[in-house]
């Protein structure tokens, strides 16, 4: 057992630790690098004082160490556990080797005015030993040679640089400094002539052995080595000389340049890399053609002035009559009109991108001179997947996501995946246990045999031939075999909720026994009762740190500690292979396949009353704080629980932009979201194709698509708040004047490059990385998370040897180990992961996700767009993630409100784009504009919506008469919207049947949950009444279930009040009209007409939502009959209290 207390530079933790063994210390050390950008701090496990107390847990014959302080009155005994899990076997024996498997088999936890605790598990049997690299290696970036010494058996250069012989002799070539002391290189006579004798001369010779009219050739010099490319030296002059072999100038003439010691060129430098100039690029862009956006743009002019002429006619032609019907039309059409506008303007310029990976493996991932082995040198990416309830969000589900995202096809080393589990839940932790079990076994099958989707439950549910294209001939077995696991891992997963609440119920017995027999002791009566909380245990016998399910104070959904457990600890930099089936319990071969599995991190975040602890975008940061000290990529994808990844491509295609010729100003990759277990008919239009494939797409074409909250991947300085290297200002009238600033200084690409912020009257604060005076005030006070922060600005770099790139990387420079992780790393994440770490900090203001919203994706995709970054929107032939949906009527209700909520409280906050920053296009803030305004058409369509009925009613219409040039103008209108949707349906892949449920639904929603979100987005600004929503239920794959039984359950919900109101009173209206006009002594057939087609349209949009109150067999719920006929009723009285029949000879006109 082992006490130590480390101080962290941003705020003090106590730690303890048990651990059971010998009494040997382990010291984790932990050094500067590009994945571990803060000075290193050793944590040892070493105090002969502290008492040691080891004991068997009740699962599975585990070991477990119980620790005591004594120290200070201020801590008490404690005990912290780790549960019993199938990826943890320990053994009596210590471990050799404890790097990896210390904090993967450690559990953390901690919070607000308490220890931060570990217990470290003794041994771990299936973890394999891993030998620490550092200070063995060549120091030299991308390369893991072993050191050069020289006969002195020391390293050639006083300073102690550890360098491999092929970099020594690379750096005598190139001006013989030391990289490490920047020093001329010792080097003797003896040394140097053997070096000369061991390479045979210098690739290249010298231009002052050959005259200068000398011709020269592509022939290979002898002295050079065989395999020296000569061709990567030749360069087209400016003159008429054609290509040759001469050596690059350093100066530009040939001349200058110092000598260099053993040898070497003299006044000449590595020529530039010309092949860059014809490179391949990663992405292009694949514009609509012109046969198809030519006429749409054209019909746009024609429909704008149709309705110009149109409405220019309604209002000099009056209907006096019934002004006031005449009134409330031109109203409503005038705001039509309007809305339509905005909604077109941003769709002018749609666009379709395409990646090449082909190209980017030769790029990132081919040997090369800086990164000899040819290992990856992509930028790494941290997964982000967030649930908040195991109840509405199954943990089945949530495992299915953690198992797509664990076998994605990217380099191992460069993911990580981390859990945010704001409910603090066991059943979360255990089935995140469960899945890094099986994972072992998954991940490998997939990459073997190359399966397509690498969802388990998604893959083994497929109807189509498992056959196809699968050549081995194991795979059959293999298949069988792991399905086969799969099974059992759902019945694991499943049973969980019971196997958690008998083993609580068992530990609460016991304890309330211990309790009792204490009580008897003591002598106190028996008769009064013995209060022992109802607490949730883990499996090894110990209090689960989070949410019990009887609450208690500190373990209640709102209270309770912060949590970190490793899963899986970070991978080796060197591939593992497996070994044959049936040898350690393996049931498939893994022989010729890479076994390792990328880190999987549990997080639940400290929650204590009192607090503010903004719901999802509170998590999301809590995440982005953790990540960047525990593996801190440059870049950020985030999922929810229910979008898992349908295409392992897909990491790399989004990739693709980011690292190509400018994407150093691309803030976020957006992809679309695509959606499973939809009714066929897809009723309520559950795939929103309209938004993902026109909308996004014709955003993409300005400064790029909105964040939509799933299936994003994000820069990590974009989300830090920092501004773009470069950006454009526009200016003067509709934009047209551009103004191109550079925000960076260029400093030759070297790793202290600083962002500067441009002269701008919103920036308040100076955008630099590294300045240390603003960086606790922005981020908070934690030393090593804003060292982190220049190191993932520089890895998110692009390649310097890019055409125009100013602030690049150098090639092979991410190609290295990542740093372990220690104890002292995992403390500090659980300190910045605390309820009080936000507060006086700019998290969730300008940094990060950004609060104040319920639709907080949109707000913090804006404020990057305001900055002036870019955003694109990749778009896969292979649906990049896939998720699911609420296909319940009331339930996609309930979603579209939310949605609609958030809109209304972005119209009327700073979020607004009519305040928006020059660095906006015009057109983007049209198009933000209407994401805000919206809602706000839902109060016009109420209302005609109703028009037709009060028409019948009281016999009169919206124009005086049906004259020619009234239905010209109708006719005009609606055959330029039906040309205008062909060929939206043309550039945009969707189908008319698709579009058609879009309108069908805009309209359901439109006099349901929008008027619904503007009433309380008004009693929010107004009021300050608070808005909360519930969790949307994800729907668990049940195989007895019918797939849309959901689909027909009725639901009661307020919402549905508008429509059904409509529906009945416009009925009624038809049939009130037909009767007026049958039985009139002067019919007037036109008005009935004109008020029956509108009324007629009105319930085509609504037939949908009629559909869904049916139910299954036609059973529509009597709550409905009830609100439908007291509702007409209220109406019929009221019509015949402010218009009364004239009875008597007019009687029979009624």
């Amino acid at each position: 057992m082992a006490t130590q207390r480390s101080s962290s530079l941003a705020s003090p933790v106590s730690i303890a630790i048990s651990s059971g063994g010998k009494g040997e210390g382990v010291t984790h050390r932990r050094s500067m690098g590009p994945s571990s950008p803060a000075p290193g701090r050793s944590f040892s496990t070493t105090n002969p004082t502290s008492p040691i107390s080891s004991r068997l847990s009740s699962g599975g014959g585990r070991r477990y160490s119980t620790a005591e302080e004594t120290e200070s009155t201020e801590f008490v005994r404690y005990t912290v556990q780790i549960p019993a899990t199938p990826d943890h076997h320990l053994s009596s024996a210590a471990p050799e080797f404890q790097e990896r498997s210390y904090i993967s088999g450690t559990l953390f936890t901690g919070g607000f005015n308490c220890v931060t605790r570990g217990h470290v598990i003794t041994s771990s049997a299936d973890s394999p030993p891993v030998l620490s690299h550092a200070g063995v290696l060549c120091r030299m970036n991308g390369c893991d040679g072993e050191p050069f010494l020289n006969r002195s058996k020391e390293p050639p250069c006083e300073c102690g640089f550890l360098i491999c012989k092929d970099c020594y002799l690379e750096c005598i070539a190139n001006g013989g400094k030391c990289p490490g002391c920047k020093e001329l290189y010792r080097v003797s006579e003896e040394e140097d002539s053997e070096s000369e004798a061991e390479e045979g001369g210098l690739p290249l010779t010298s231009m002052a052995d050959f005259g200068i009219d000398r011709r020269m050739s592509m022939m290979k010099s002898v002295k050079g080595p065989a395999d020296f490319d000569h061709n990567r030296w030749l360069f087209e002059t400016k003159g008429t000389y054609g290509y040759g072999n001469a050596v690059w100038p350093k100066d530009g003439n040939g001349g200058g340049g110092g000598g260099v010691a053993g040898g070497g060129f003299k006044g000449f430098d590595e020529p530039p890399n010309f092949s860059a100039k014809n490179r391949r690029p990663l992405t292009r862009k694949v514009g609509v053609s012109q046969a198809i956006i030519s006429p749409y743009r054209l019909l746009i002019v024609i429909r704008l002035v149709a309705l110009g002429f149109f409405l220019a006619w309604r209002i000099r032609h009056p209907n006096h009559e019934a002004i006031w019907l005449w009134a409330m039309s031109v109203t409503c059409e005038l705001w039509f009109a309007f809305s339509w506008l905005l909604d077109q303007l941003p769709k002018l310029c749609p666009v379709n991108r395409a990646t090449d990976l082909t190209v980017l493996k030769e790029i990132f991932e081919s040997p090369s001179l800086r990164n000899p082995k040819g290992r990856s040198d992509l930028p790494g990416i941290d997964v982000f997947v967030s649930t908040a309830d195991s109840e509405k969000e199954p943990p089945l589900v949530t495992a299915n996501t953690i198992l797509s995202i664990l076998a994605v096809n990217y380099p191992v080393e460069k993911l990580a995946c981390y859990l945010s589990d704001d409910g603090g839940s066991l059943l979360t932790f255990e089935a995140l246990a469960e899945t890094a079990s099986f994972a072992k076994v998954w991940v490998p099958f997939c990459r073997k045999h190359e399966i397509e989707p690498r969802n388990p439950e998604a893959y083994f549910s497929q109807t189509r031939d498992f056959l196809k294209n699968k050549v081995r001939h194991d795979f059959v077995r293999e298949r069988r075999r792991v399905k086969r696991e799969y099974d059992e891992f759902k019945v694991r997963i499943n049973s969980l909720t019971e196997s958690i609440r008998r083993r609580s119920d068992a530990y609460n017995a016991h304890e309330e026994l211990r309790a009792k027999k204490k009580q008897d002791e003591m002598g106190v009566s028996l008769s009064e009762p013995v209060k022992v909380p109802k607490a949730t245990w883990m499996s090894d016998g110990s209090h689960w740190p989070g949410t019990w399910s009887s609450a208690e104070n500190e373990h209640s959904r709102g209270d309770h500690a912060g949590i970190i457990q490793a899963m899986l600890a970070p991978p080796n930099s060197e591939p593992v292979m497996g070994t044959e089936a049936n040898e350690n319990g393996l049931i498939i071969n893994t022989t010729t396949v890479d076994i390792r599995l990328p880190m999987l991190v549990y997080v639940s975040r400290e929650k204590r009353p009192g607090y503010d602890h903004n719901k999802k975008a509170g998590a999301m940061n809590a995440l982005v704080r953790t990540s960047a000290i525990m593996s801190n990529g440059p870049f950020i994808l985030n999922l929810d629980c229910d979008h898992y990844v349908y295409n392992s491509q897909a990491l790399r295609e989004g990739m693709c932009f980011m690292v190509d010729s400018g994407g150093d100003r691309v803030c976020f990759v957006q992809f679309p979201q695509r959606f499973e277990g939809i009714d066929p008919n897809d009723r309520y239009a559950n795939h929103n194709l309209v938004f993902f494939d026109v909308t996004m797409r014709a955003m993409d074409g300005l400064q790029g698509p909105m964040y939509v909250g799933t299936g994003c991947i994000f820069r990590r300085t974009a989300l830090y708040g920092f501004n773009p290297p470069r950006a454009t200002e526009h200016r003067g009238w509709l934009g047209r004047r551009k103004i191109k600033l550079f925000l960076r200084k260029p400093t030759m690409g070297k790793k202290n490059d600083r962002i500067v912020e441009a002269e701008n009257n919103e920036e308040e604060e100076d955008n630099d990385i590294e300045s240390s005076s603003l960086l606790p005030k922005k981020f908070g006070n934690s030393a090593i998370l804003a060292a982190s922060i220049p190191v993932a600005e520089y890895q998110g770099r692009l390649l310097q040897d890019l055409s125009g790139v100013h602030q690049g990387r150098p090639a092979g420079s991410l190609a290295v180990p990542r740093e372990p992780l220690d104890a002292s790393t995992v403390a500090e994440a659980i300190s910045v992961i605390s309820c009080f770490y936000e507060e006086k900090t700019e998290w969730g203001r300008r940094v990060g996700w950004i609060y104040g919203s319920v639709t907080e994706d949109v707000v913090t995709g804006y404020r990057m767009h305001n900055r002036g970054w870019r955003s694109v929107y990749c778009v896969t032939k292979k649906d990049a993630f896939r998720g699911t949906a609420p296909i319940n009527l009331t339930d996609r209700l309930h979603q579209v409100l939310r949605w609609a909520t958030g809109s209304v409280e972005i119209f009327f906050s700073r979020n607004n784009a009519l305040f928006a920053s020059r660095r906006m296009k015009l057109l983007q803030r049209v198009a933000y504009f209407n994401a805000g305004m919206y809602p706000f058409t839902s109060i016009f369509l109420l209302v005609y919506c109703i028009l037709p009925a009060v028409s019948l009613f009281s016999g009169q219409f919206i124009v005086q008469s049906l004259n020619v040039a009234f239905l010209i103008f109708l006719l005009l209108i609606t055959i330029t919207l039906c040309l205008l949707a062909l060929l939206e349906i043309k550039w945009s892949g969707i189908t008319l049947h698709e579009w058609w449920r879009n309108e069908q639904f805009w309209v359901i929603g439109g006099t349901s949950a929008h008027p619904a979100a503007v009433l309380q987005g008004l009693l929010k600004v107004i009021a300050g009444v608070d808005i909360s929503f519930t969790l949307t239920s994800k729907p668990a794959n049940d195989e007895n279930e019918d797939e849309f039984a959901e689909l027909y359950m009725v639901k009661w919900s307020f919402l549905m009040v508008p429509p059904i109101t409509i529906m009945m009173v416009n009925m009624i209206a038809m049939a009130v009209g037909f009767v007026r006009t049958v039985y009139s002594e002067f019919p007037r057939w036109s008005k009935l007409l004109g008020g029956s087609f509108f009324s007629f349209w009105v319930l085509c949009h609504l037939y949908p939502f009629a559909k869904g109150l049916m139910g299954r067999r036609g059973k529509m719920p009597t709550i409905v009959f009830v609100w439908s006929g007291l509702i007409s009723i209220v109406l019929s009285l009221m019509w015949v209290y402010i218009s009364p029949p004239a009875g008597g000879s007019q009687y029979m006109n009624f």
